[in-house]
Order: structure tokens, then C-alpha cells, then sequence
């Protein structure tokens, strides 16, 4: 939830599978739109069962941010202001492990987040205190929360992700190439265009696994849908003479090495 003098929707909801848009709702149109084309399998039903609880949601996000707002003692402000609610789950179809988690933040700090296990709310700064005592005495809405959880958030799941499977099952390997600026700068290892998302970026030196002077970037989405990954690697000019360098790229299904030199 935003407020303030911006050119964003007041409330804005994104759903992910494995970090795959699949779905979107905003408060200009106050209707769930579908972002996936495996989400036509579903009917109307989900859509249609998750419209109205978001509507509702979006009053309950602008009576947050008013009182957090209050709180920080910026109810005179006209700047922007943001709420933001990181909640889900998630379940290994091999282990039949599950996870959860429910976070709220504030102007991009972390505010207050709920406990699974002792169901009761924990508080990241002083001025989230009101809230979390309000929240600790609803045993309704606790009650909620921990069926919502372990029960029906992982049964959506597990029907989205039926729902979903040739998408999730495709494998795209990566494509791997190195960048540097000049012969003094550091070499980046770049790897991009695979699905699914999980990948290594290591460096070796004579066939030995290296962890320093490597700095890791995040896993980024592309807009197509796959992933990219960069390892900057950082080398003095009398260890490139004396040993042999290699750029890894591992995943389940194959490695990729590309040997590192000079001319880069």
C-alpha cells in the first residue's frame, strides 16, 4: 500500500510460483488479473474466490499505513509512504517439507512479522508495539492465520503448482560469458537465459573450488521469464601468470567451465 503524492495504485498485490508472476491486483481496477497462461486452467473459481478478500484487504492496508504513519509521527507528511506485506509458503514435493512466512514492512524497513511457531507477532521496531499487543489478542484472527498457513495456502499450492507443471518442469540451460572492463578490473562470470532459477557461480584455481575475492550477485529475472546470475572475481596480475583460472556454472543437470585468462 502506498500513500502519498505518487503516480502508483494506492494497493497493489503480485502472486508468484517460484518466482513466476502468475497473477496481479491493483486498486485502480480492484480486479485479480492472470499474468499466466497455466492459470486459464483454473476457471474463474480462484479468481473469483480471492477478488473479494483483496478488496477487503486494500481498506485494511490504507488503516495500516494511517496508523503507521501516526506512530512515526508523520501524519502532517506529504511524502510517499509504503506498506508492504511478504506473506506465502512452500512445500518440497520430494520431502513433503513445509515453510512459512508473513512479514510487513514499513518505508522499506522491516516492521513486524508473525512467528509460525508460537503464532504471535514479533516486532522489528518500538512503534510497531500497539499493533503487535491488537493483533496477539485477536485469537480469531491468529486461529486464522495458522490454518490459512499449513492448510489451505499449501493446497493451493499444491494445486497451482498441478496446474502448472509444464512450465515448472521445463529445464533451460545457461548461457555463460565473462566481461571485463579493463585488464585491472575485476571479471565477471555471467550467466543468463536458464529456468529454473536455481544455478552455482564458482571460480576455480588449478581445478580447486575458490571463495575469495569473489563477490556473488543475486539471481535476477529476466523479462522472458528465465534467470541471470553474476560472480565478480577479482585476480592480481602474479596469480594469472602462475595458476589457471575457471569460471563454473553448476546445476543439477550439467557444469559449465570457461577458462578465465588476460585477454578477457
Amino acid at each position: 500500500a502506498v500513500s502519498g503524492d505518487t503516480d502508483f495504485p494506492e494497493f497493489t498485490v503480485v502472486g508468484l510460483l517460484d518466482d513466476q508472476q502468475f497473477v496481479h491486483f491493483g486498486s485502480n481496477t480492484k480486479t485479480l488479473v492472470n499474468d499466466a497462461e497455466w492459470m486459464n486452467k483454473t476457471g474463474k473459481y480462484y479468481n473469483d474466490l480471492y477478488n473479494e478478500p483483496l478488496i477487503n484487504q486494500y481498506e485494511g492496508f490504507k488503516n495500516l499505513i494511517t496508523f503507521a504513519k501516526k506512530q512515526f509521527n508523520q501524519t502532517q507528511s506529504k511524502g510517499v509512504h509504503t506498506i508492504q506485506n511478504l506473506y506465502g509458503c512452500e512445500w518440497n514435493d520430494e520431502t513433503e517439507l513445509q515453510d512459512y512466512f508473513h512479514h510487513y514492512g514499513y518505508d522499506g524497513e522491516d516492521f513486524i512479522s508473525l512467528d509460525m511457531k508460537t503464532v504471535r507477532w514479533i516486532t522489528s521496531v518500538q512503534q510497531a508495539d500497539t499493533i503487535k499487543q491488537k493483533w496477539d489478542d485477536n485469537s480469531k484472527d491468529l486461529h486464522y492465520l495458522k490454518w490459512y498457513f499449513t492448510k489451505e495456502c499449501i493446497d493451493t499450492l499444491k494445486k497451482y503448482v498441478d496446474f502448472a507443471s509444464s512450465v515448472l518442469k521445463k529445464i533451460v540451460p545457461p548461457s555463460v560469458s565473462l566481461l571485463q572492463k579493463t585488464p585491472s578490473s575485476p571479471v565477471t562470470c555471467h550467466a543468463t537465459g536458464f529456468y529454473p532459477s536455481g544455478v552455482m557461480v564458482s571460480r576455480q584455481k588449478d581445478g580447486q573450488e575458490q571463495h575469495e575475492d569473489v563477490l556473488h550477485g543475486e539471481i535476477l529475472l529476466n523479462g522472458d521469464g528465465t534467470f541471470q546470475k553474476s560472480a565478480h572475481l577479482t585476480i592480481d596480475s602474479e596469480k594469472w601468470e602462475n595458476n589457471n583460472y575457471t569460471c563454473v556454472v553448476e546445476r543439477k543437470e550439467n557444469i559449465i567451465a570457461i577458462r578465465l585468462n588476460q585477454s578477457v
